[in-house]
Formats: C-alpha cells, sequence, structure tokens
C-alpha cells in the first residue's frame, strides 16, 4: 500500500514547490523586483535553491511563467463568469469592466499586468486571446464595426494598461466609474451608438466580492 500511494505523495509534494516558487515570483513582479538572485527567490518561496532547477531551468523562466499563470487565471475567471452572456458585446464590456476593476481590488495581480505592457497583446494564453475572441464573435454577429481587428485588440490592451497606471497614480479616483466610462468609449469606438454602450455598462456585474474570494 505504502509503495502505491508514495507517488501521489511526491507529485503533491512537487506541485506545492512549484506553486511556493511561482507565487514567490509574482509576488516579486508586483514590486518590480525581478533583477534579484535565485537563492532570493527560494527564500521567499521557502524552499531549498537546488529544488528550484527540479522546476526551473532560470529564474527568466519562471518570471515567464508566473506572468502566463497569474493572466491565465485571470483570463480563465472571465471565462466563467460570462459563459451565460449571449451578447459578445456585453461578454467583451463586461470582462473590460471587471478587469477594470482588479486593479484597486488587487493591486499585486494588477502589476503584474502593467509589467507585460502591450506585449500582452502578442500572448497566446491570458487576456489577449480572449479579447480578440470577444471582438471577433462581437463583429461576426453584427454588434462591432471593427476594420482591423489586431487593431481592436491593442486598443483594449492599451485602454486596460492605461487606466490601470491612472488608477495607481491617483488612488482616490472611483476605480468602478472609470472602468466603465473607458468601456463604454471602446464600445462606441466599436460602433455601438451612445445610448446601447451606455445601458451595456452600466448592466449588473458579477458579485466582486465572491470574486475577490476566489482571487485570495
Amino acid at each position: 500500500m505504502g509503495e502505491r500511494t508514495a507517488p501521489g505523495r511526491v507529485d503533491r509534494r512537487r506541485a506545492r514547490t512549484r506553486t511556493a516558487l511561482v507565487d514567490a515570483a509574482q509576488r516579486l513582479l508586483a514590486e518590480g523586483r525581478t533583477d534579484v538572485p535565485i537563492l532570493e527567490i527560494t527564500e521567499l518561496a521557502d524552499i531549498g535553491v537546488g529544488s528550484f532547477y527540479n522546476h526551473f531551468d532560470s529564474k527568466e523562466e519562471l518570471f515567464r511563467v508566473a506572468v502566463e499563470e497569474a493572466l491565465e487565471w485571470w483570463g480563465s475567471l472571465m471565462d466563467r463568469l460570462t459563459a451565460d452572456i449571449d451578447d459578445p458585446a456585453v461578454a467583451f464590456a463586461q470582462s473590460f469592466r471587471m478587469t477594470g476593476r482588479l486593479h484597486r481590488r488587487h493591486p499585486e495581480l494588477s502589476r503584474v499586468l502593467l509589467g507585460q505592457g502591450l506585449e500582452l497583446t502578442r500572448s497566446e494564453s491570458g487576456l489577449a486571446p480572449r479579447a480578440f475572441q470577444d471582438i471577433r464573435t462581437a463583429v461576426d454577429a453584427g454588434r462591432f464595426e471593427v476594420e482591423d481587428l489586431d487593431l481592436a485588440l491593442v486598443m483594449t490592451a492599451a485602454a486596460v494598461l492605461a487606466l490601470g497606471s491612472l488608477l495607481h497614480a491617483q488612488p482616490d479616483r472611483d476605480d468602478a466609474q472609470s472602468a466603465d466610462l473607458v468601456a463604454r468609449s471602446l464600445l462606441r469606438q466599436f460602433g455601438l451608438p451612445a445610448d446601447e454602450a451606455a445601458r451595456i455598462c452600466s448592466l449588473d456585474l458579477p458579485d466582486l466580492d465572491l470574486v475577490d474570494t476566489l482571487v485570495g
């Protein structure tokens, strides 16, 4: 019995170690501290240096994975929270509005996002491919009028990043109102009438307190 269960324990221990390393890297990314030795990363993760190389070849690989996993996790959460929305324009706006609120509610995750800059538009996982798909679906459904999907994605990403930067710089700014105003502007740029854009951006969002517990 013991021999059969041991591999499971080993796998769980390896998974915990990997998670601890990724968590440590995400904290360092949020603090803007990527120029640190591997020893400092392992101390923050509370593991031995030797264990690092069982999972990653370099700290650059670790930081890349840390960014990818943070953005993929948030993107997957947005998928779940918008899964029942039939109107692709509403799904796009809901995801943007919730991501806009992320900057204030979860500043560490926000800083990971901001640290990527417009490079995130070239990512094959996370927020970019989901936003691109939302835009394309809305175009195909006749909801958006967009001539260039790649430019629309860049505009969306730039809006997310600029909004986050402004919210960090102005801590007294209303994040919800600001996110909704930016989302409304994007909808209008993508061809929706002003009253329709305003209606969509006034719709209720999922319970963000529940989202907070999932993020935490």
